[in-house]
């Protein structure tokens, strides 16, 4: 079955540093405090399990994890953010997605424009690309010797998920936006570990860039995510084999 997200092609351009990765436990806090709001508790709120697999796929510490849930849901003083999304084109006419968590709109909005016009992209209005991407979960999952491609297959779509592809280096499971934390609780009861858990935008079709505009592009990405508001970014950018940005 094929895949949708290209996971290889875009988490190979993350970069795995420790400021990075201290940026990336500061966005998911807001994204875990915004979906505690709804109640701290992780029987009742579906929102704020998918999230904290999200944080635990990303190695969050359990005690940040918990002080964030504290802070959304009131028990810790924390500040207000407010959701917004961006939409635009990147270079070489690629579809962007900004998710962003804000506590100033002005500022977010400037921010975002400006890191899309100096790469050579350019902010859109709302629903300008939005159409060419689906809301999906999206599991992926190392692969290891002891793993058997059928009975994984099989796990995965028994337990309710659209999808199963197997690329180089891992299985990539993807499921409905409903279904997705039904699947994720399936596969963890099996102990299994992901490297990324989570609901998403996955676009229909991917824009092959050549090497100029995956530089651009890389850096346009690289700009938006150097911003503490900005939560996700989702693209439909399909970098040229053996690019490292």
């Amino acid at each position: 079955m094929s895949g949708h997200s290209k996971w290889h092609n875009i988490q190979a351009k993350k970069s795995k540093t420790d400021a990075k990765r201290g940026k990336i436990f500061t966005k998911l806090g807001k994204e875990i405090m915004i979906a505690a709001k709804d109640g701290a508790s992780l029987d009742t709120n579906a929102r704020l399990r998918d999230v904290v697999a999200k944080a635990k796929a990303n190695n969050m510490p359990m005690d940040t994890i918990t002080r964030a849930i504290k802070k959304g849901s009131g028990e810790l003083e924390g500040v207000n953010y407010e959701e917004i999304v961006y939409e635009g084109y990147g270079p070489a006419g690629t579809a962007v997605i900004v998710n962003a968590l804000t506590d100033n709109k002005n500022r977010t909005a400037a921010n975002v424009r400006y890191a899309f016009t100096k790469h050579g992209g350019n902010m859109g209005s709302t629903g300008c690309v939005s159409f060419m991407f689906q809301q999906k979960g999206v599991i992926v999952i190392e692969k290891t010797d002891e793993m058997d491609e059928d009975e994984m297959m099989m796990m995965a779509l028994d337990s309710g998920a659209e999808d199963f592809s197997s690329e180089e280096e891992v299985f990539e499971i993807t499921t409905a936006p409903e279904d997705f934390g039904t699947v994720r609780e399936a596969l963890e009861a099996n102990g299994l570990e992901f490297l990324e858990a989570e609901v998403k935008m996955v676009p229909d079709t991917y824009t092959a860039i050549d090497e100029e505009a995956s530089v651009k592009f890389q850096k346009m990405i690289d700009a938006l995510e150097d911003d503490d508001d900005v939560q996700d970014i989702y693209h439909n950018a399909e970098f040229p084999e053996g690019f490292e940005g």
